[in-house]
């Protein structure tokens, strides 16, 4: 199992509930415990603006590069700009990008090579092939604007370019305890990806755009109303029999997460990632995992939490 990270990701947003150093902690931690080593992980290279440009528009990219962003759109994305802070998210939009191309198999220059480029790998299958990225997840943001510390889609751009390569079918397992938004909004023309969203129903965003799957759960769902309605999800995503999954781990159902009340364990959520993990081998997809959210009262539990997600993945692949 590959895993991507950079030490660039911890970004300076100042005092804030989203912990960005939460990302050098969880590789600390993964390291120590000896789930992975230096040979396992690689250095992303942050996404071009004109990756950026097959989900975003240019009047938003060029806001965002040259900083001529308004207090409105600050308002929105609930992040300071900086160029540390573009840069850094650049960086992880990069890091999606390269975990998708290891987890078809292709090297990365594969996915980099010129947008729109003919499709010069195909998927075969084989044995589970899991690529893990130590970031991502921005799954609030738009074409046109970023929300909810999202500036930019990462998975969205990383599954355009999957497409552009002549991978058809991509399901997104959106288990973050906030509903998909800017992920549904951008595919809900696309039947070629299947996006399953389930969340906390009465929390953030407000305007939840329908996607392929949406499963809004109830305060306080707990791990076995949670785990069964989750298996009736992935039934549905296996039955659009995907190429290639995008898991977006959220740890932010965790029972004493400051932002979401879903009320899940610790045992709840590692089993939730196995679930995830087996369908996508059942369904003989390429799985891709980001991080999502996490915003525990302890930043301990947010890193075991998702410590847990990459020692499932690793075990899987054994």
């Amino acid at each position: 199992m590959t895993v991507v990270y950079s030490a660039r990701y911890r970004i300076d947003i100042g005092p804030h509930v989203y912990p960005t150093e939460k990302y050098r902690l969880i590789y600390e931690r993964l390291v120590e415990t000896g789930v992975i080593g230096p040979s396992d992980v690689v250095e992303p290279e942050a996404a071009t603006w004109e990756q950026l440009a097959l989900v975003h528009t240019p009047e938003y990219l060029a806001k965002m590069r040259d900083g001529t962003v308004t207090d409105e759109d600050i308002a929105q994305l609930e992040l300071p700009w900086s160029r540390e802070m573009i840069d850094g998210f650049r960086l992880m939009v990069g890091g999606t990008i390269r975990a998708a191309s290891i987890a078809c198999g292709a090297e990365a220059r594969s996915l980099r090579s010129e947008v729109g480029s003919p499709a010069d790998f195909r998927l075969h299958a084989s044995d589970l092939r899991v690529a893990v990225h130590i970031g991502g997840g921005f799954h609030h943001a738009f074409p046109n604007h970023g929300e909810g510390f999202c500036p930019f889609n990462d998975v969205a751009v990383a599954a355009r370019m999957l497409q552009a390569r002549g991978i058809e079918r991509i399901a997104i397992v959106d288990l973050d305890v906030h509903h998909g938004n800017g992920t549904a909004f951008i595919f809900e023309a696309d039947p070629r990806v299947f996006t399953f969203s389930m969340h906390q129903q009465h929390n953030y965003p407000m305007w939840k755009p329908r996607g392929s799957l949406d499963i809004g759960l109830a305060d306080g769902a707990h791990d076995a109303t949670y785990l069964r309605e989750l298996s009736r999800g992935l039934a549905a995503v296996t039955a659009h029999a995907p190429e290639f999954i995008f898991y977006l781990a959220g740890a932010d159902p965790y029972e004493d997460d400051q932002l979401g009340g879903l009320r899940l364990t610790k045992d709840g959520l590692r089993t939730r990632d196995r679930m995830v993990i087996e369908a996508a081998r059942a369904a003989g997809a390429r799985l891709v995992i980001t991080l999502a959210g996490g915003y525990a009262r302890r930043l301990e539990d947010t890193i075991a939490i998702h410590a847990a997600t990459i020692e499932e993945a690793a075990r899987a692949t054994r």
